[in-house]
């Protein structure tokens, strides 16, 4: 075999020398940027204070501080919810109006003074105080215009009765089989046993619906609107639902828009209009306060009146009212009534 032929064997690999400790120099195996691709040893870091290089240019960046703003007045610093937000007050039900009592009671007429007391209208009491139903200072006084004074004691029925100041104003729709007094003789269940202790005031009604009528009835203790809404001069409308017996014909129809005339005068209606399909209902509207009045004008024209239900009175409705129930009058509705011309 030839040995050692050009071409053939690659040369073999010289020996770098060897320094006195046996290992390759630090150098060695280090490219153009100064990194090794052998194995080094570790050695801590210097720091760059210490080996006097300089710092790298983003730690001088980030070391500079932007300059301090020029100082300016200082505004009050606003308060964000400092204080607790207000709650909303719970809605209250609508309650009857509280005016203001007066300092003490002013000398009045005696009628006046009965009506205040809350025990009937102002015409009624003169007619108790005629029968001798009321005293003064323990005597009887039969004159409605005695002034009262401060210091007199009334009495009616033998029961002490003062001035009302509180005043209540109550809307009833009335039930039929039921008096309209402030009590009676006979044990007959009253509007006021309808309310009850629920009113502590002494209450009176305001006018009259026979037993059998039903609807709308104001009681209240105030005298002066009392005698206000009774008086003819006002013209109080009032409006009625009637249920005759048979149909009301044409010309009787025709006779009650006219006007009749009846055993205590003459009587003109203001409305009337048929309710009914059948025409024996009909409704009919008038201010007069005459007793019975509604009753007696059919019955001089021989209708009988089955039912009578009283639907409107002085601007007044049943709106939201159940028969044999009562609500408080509203302050508008007070000072409607008492502004009523």
């Amino acid at each position: 075999m030839e040995k050692n032929k050009p071409g053939k064997n690659p040369p073999a690999k010289q020996e770098q020398p060897k320094k006195g400790n046996g290992t390759p120099s630090s150098n060695s195996g280090k490219d153009k940027a100064g990194f090794g691709t052998k194995s080094f040893k570790k050695t801590a870091p210097k720091s760059n204070e210490t080996s006097g290089k300089k710092r790298p240019f983003w730690e001088a960046v980030a070391k500079v501080q932007p300059p301090k703003p020029a100082k300016t007045v200082e505004e009050p610093k606003k308060e964000h919810f400092s204080k607790p937000m207000p709650r909303k007050a719970a809605v209250q039900p609508p309650q009857p109006p509280k005016p203001a009592e007066p300092a003490s009671p002013e000398p009045m007429r005696l009628n006046k003074f009965i009506a205040h007391c809350g025990i009937c209208a102002r015409r009624q009491a003169a007619e108790y105080i005629k029968q001798g139903l009321v005293t003064v200072n323990g005597e009887v006084e039969p004159n409605p215009s005695y002034t009262v004074q401060l210091t007199d004691v009334v009495t009616f029925k033998g029961k002490p009765v003062h001035i009302e100041y509180r005043k209540v104003y109550i809307l009833m729709n009335k039930p039929k089989d039921i008096i309209t007094t402030a009590n009676d003789e006979k044990g007959r269940k009253t509007v006021l046993d309808l309310i009850g202790d629920k009113v502590t005031e002494r209450i009176f009604p305001v006018g009259r619906l026979d037993r059998m009528t039903t609807g709308l009835l104001l009681l209240t203790n105030d005298g002066d609107l009392a005698k206000k809404l009774s008086h003819p001069r006002h013209k109080v409308q009032k409006v009625y639902h009637v249920t005759l017996n048979k149909i009301l014909n044409r010309p009787d129809f025709e006779r009650i828009q006219k006007g009749l005339e009846l055993e205590d005068g003459f009587i003109q209606v203001d409305t009337l209009h048929y309710a009914g399909e059948r025409k024996n209902e009909v409704e009919i509207g008038l201010h007069i306060g005459k007793n019975r009045i509604v009753r007696r004008i059919f019955e001089y024209l021989g209708y009988e009146v089955e039912k009578l239900d009283r639907t409107y009175f002085a601007g007044l409705t049943k709106k939201d009212i159940g028969r044999g129930h009562f609500r408080h009058l509203t302050e508008k509705e007070v000072i409607m009534l008492k502004h009523f011309k």
